[in-house]
């Protein structure tokens, strides 16, 4: 069975915030055209089916210029059985709108006056915005969403537009969240959003007998869970991390990524990145992967008199030694 179309035209008065909603979209997966002629829509509508999309944005709007006659029928254009078609129409008070151009000093689409002065500028405005209502009237009148955005911030707008179309809509990819162990020796991962050291948990390396293993293995995960203070920090991040995970989702966050750092990478990260990783799947209905950076990367690269300055540093013997 064919996947439905999901289809959603933006459209609406300019200055109203069409771009921010357009780029909420698209960080929801959907394929996004903006200022598409109408005469065009079907067939690149058709185009991207034909492609396997199924989740498509237009951009619709004035800016269309001598096809603005006919854009109240781009709905009835794409409407097909087979595909979910909604209407996004944004509009804003006048005032509001004005004080858009304003600040950005850009002139309206429909505006008329060219290189005019600043009273000339205003009615200039005014008069494109009047134009553009009785463009849109036919559009705004087939519109399944009508969002006011006089009051709102672009944050504001950017969330009204993930609760209608995200997850909380009923459509649209969750969250992913990724757990990385590694090494603090290999570098932070370039891409977490929120890093934790647990360094300063009994480090596995000291024992011989485990110097070999990685955290994947039975005896490495019970030295480390052995410790009380690694079954604390396990609770404290996983509430920390089920708090914050929903959360970032309703921001529109698509991707967060979460680093567990240990010395090496291989031991006391690997098994705090796997616990709370299964711990997470059971409390939020997120996507929760693990990556294990540094797990295979060599035991020792240092010379065993280095090793033995930095156990002795670590237990807290000595100053660690200066390369």
């Amino acid at each position: 069975m064919t996947e439905q179309t999901r289809l959603v035209v933006v459209t609406g008065m300019s200055g109203a915030g069409k771009s921010t909603a357009l780029h909420a979209l698209e960080d929801l997966g959907y394929f996004c055209v903006d200022n598409t002629p109408p005469p065009v829509v079907s067939a690149t509508v058709e185009a991207l089916e034909a492609a396997r999309v199924r989740r498509i944005a237009l951009g619709v709007d004035v800016r269309v210029q001598g096809f603005v006659d006919v854009i109240g029928d781009v709905p009835l254009a794409v409407a097909r059985a087979d595909r979910d078609v909604s209407v996004l129409f944004l509009d804003a008070a006048d005032g509001s709108l004005l004080r858009r151009f304003s600040a950005t000093r850009r002139p309206h689409p429909l505006s008329q006056v060219v290189e005019p002065t600043l009273a000339r500028a205003a009615n200039a405005v005014l008069d494109g915005i009047a134009v553009e209502r009785e463009k849109l009237a036919q559009l705004r009148a087939r519109a399944t969403h009508v969002v006011d955005t006089t009051g709102l911030s672009v944050h504001d707008l950017r969330r009204r537009v993930l609760e209608q179309f995200g997850a909380s809509g009923g459509s649209g990819p969750r969250l992913r969240a990724r757990l990385v162990s590694f090494g603090f020796k290999y570098g932070i991962p370039v891409d977490a959003d929120l890093v934790f050291d647990v360094r300063f948990l009994k480090n596995p390396y000291f024992d011989e007998s485990l110097r070999e293993h990685t955290g994947l293995e039975t005896p490495v995960r019970d030295y480390v869970l052995g410790d009380p203070e690694a079954h604390e920090l396990e609770h404290r991040l996983l509430d920390l991390l089920a708090y914050c995970l929903p959360r970032f989702e309703r921001e529109g966050k698509s991707y967060l990524t979460v680093g567990i750092g240990c010395t090496g990478g291989r031991h006391r990260s690997v098994v705090l990145a796997d616990r709370i990783a299964g711990a997470l799947r059971q409390q939020v209905t997120l996507p929760i992967d693990v990556v294990h950076r540094d797990v295979d990367r060599a035991t020792l690269d240092r010379p065993s008199d280095v090793v033995g300055d930095v156990q002795r540093f670590e237990e807290g013997g000595r100053e660690a030694p200066k390369k």
